[in-house]
């Protein structure tokens, strides 16, 4: 029944495209405006639709008439009528890529069922949309999407929220806008289609949509992060983080932009990386993107994984009073890493009993840690930092035994111990 009703559907869009192309004997070239989500990506998709021979990203669909980037973004986070989209106007051949070619690229290369969100891109300016500038475009706009319904009902897929209207002005973006990811190919496209195929287009489609994660294959405090597809923010952050990764916090990623199955997100992601910490499957916090900053990161993952006494101390310069630390008395053979990042910081045989109240070493394992003056209180100091994570861990001074000469002052409260495997 599906296959004989998208049959039937398919014919009638061979009669509108073949008026389209005999409508008159000149002009060979014709244009379409195309909303998709994030234009870099939707520019770069259509653009490699065989006979496309332009395409100029900007905005359509809404009153202002001065649209800029920044209003557009702003206007579509806002409750206002007729906000503008982000677009694509697209020149093509009739006689190489018809229209049905490039409006069957147009749909089964972005998600037209999610309404004012393109995947992670959030807001009325990412909204599916197709601005017709004749009969027969909007005609054709109209059979494709009933036939592209069906596809997707077949698949189990929700209805296409798509707005089809007469263009009534485009104007063109920002220039560093045009052909942005020809010009930085790692730059972020946030498009993602459903996997469905327009009936009879060869065209090769996006990946099939991404099923959200198990919540009950993970942990009870977990980290999950959202990413996309093309993010060079996202890789930076795998490079950076998710490669070396030794926190005690589990850690998992998705292409999903839903919260694992039986979990909650608190509100819709609207950017990638988006790194999520749920407790018993809430969310609990979220880091919204990556900027290289790996200190930063790990400072927000300290503020919710410490208690309000480490906090103190890592973050504002605390000391424990002396005597009081768990780990004083430590004698067992093992390492001492970093409570936030499970990075090591001192191996036990580098410990000794300064009399001071707070545990000392005399050498710290290469690279794990950053030394910073310190004139606090009066006092002329050398502080103490882990390298990876940035926290305050003590000080370090001049009275420490050979080989060194080194004593490490360090806060228990900011140090956990690892023993060795037996």
């Amino acid at each position: 029944m599906w296959i004989k009703r998208i049959q039937v559907l398919a014919s009638c869009l061979l009669l509108i495209f073949s008026a389209v192309a005999n409508a008159g004997s000149t002009p060979v070239t014709d244009t379409i405006v195309l909303g998709m989500g994030c234009f870099w990506g939707a520019e770069k998709r259509i653009g490699e639709v065989p006979g496309v021979i332009k395409t100029e990203v900007g905005y359509a669909g809404g009153s202002n008439q001065a649209p800029t980037y920044e209003t557009v973004s702003k206007e579509g986070h806002s409750n206002k009528p007729a906000t503008h989209a982000e677009v694509v106007k697209v020149t093509f051949e009739n006689n190489a890529a018809t229209l049905e070619k490039v409006l069957a690229a147009f749909w089964q290369n972005h998600d037209p069922t999610q309404g004012n969100r393109q995947g992670n891109d959030i807001g009325s300016n990412y909204r599916s949309a197709i601005f017709y500038s004749s009969e027969a475009q909007q005609q054709a706009a109209l059979q494709t999407r009933e036939v592209y319904q069906q596809a997707l009902s077949k698949a189990g897929l929700g209805k296409i929220t798509t707005e089809i209207a007469p263009l009534k002005a485009f104007y063109l973006a920002e220039n560093y806008h045009q052909q942005y990811l020809k010009k930085n190919p790692n730059g972020y496209c946030g498009l993602g289609g459903t996997g469905v195929a327009f009936p009879g287009n060869s065209t090769p489609v996006s990946p099939v949509a991404i099923a959200p994660l198990d919540g009950k294959k993970l942990a009870k405090q977990q980290l999950v992060v959202f990413e996309s597809e093309v993010c060079n923010f996202c890789k930076a952050f795998e490079k950076d983080i998710m490669s070396q990764w030794k926190s005690e916090v589990n850690i998992t990623k998705t292409y999903s932009t839903q919260a694992p199955a039986g979990w909650a997100l608190k509100e819709d992601l609207w950017a990638t990386p988006t790194i999520v910490l749920f407790e018993n499957g809430k969310e609990e916090a979220r880091y919204t993107g990556y900027d290289g900053n790996k200190q930063r990161f790990w400072r927000w993952l300290g503020v919710q994984m410490l208690s309000p006494e480490q906090r103190k101390i890592a973050f504002e310069k605390g000391t424990e009073t002396p005597f009081s630390g768990s780990l004083l008395d430590n004698h067992a053979s093992g390492y001492y890493v970093d409570p936030v990042s499970g990075e090591r910081l001192f191996r036990s045989d580098k410990k000794f009993n300064s009399k001071t109240g707070w545990p000392s070493f005399f050498d710290p394992l290469p690279g794990a840690l950053v030394m910073k003056d310190d004139s606090s209180h009066g006092m002329h100091r050398t502080e103490v930092l882990s390298a990876s994570s940035g926290i305050h861990l003590g000080h370090v001074f001049d009275d420490g035994p050979p080989p060194t000469g080194k004593r490490y002052c360090i806060n228990s409260a900011v140090l956990k111990f690892l023993p060795d495997k037996k």
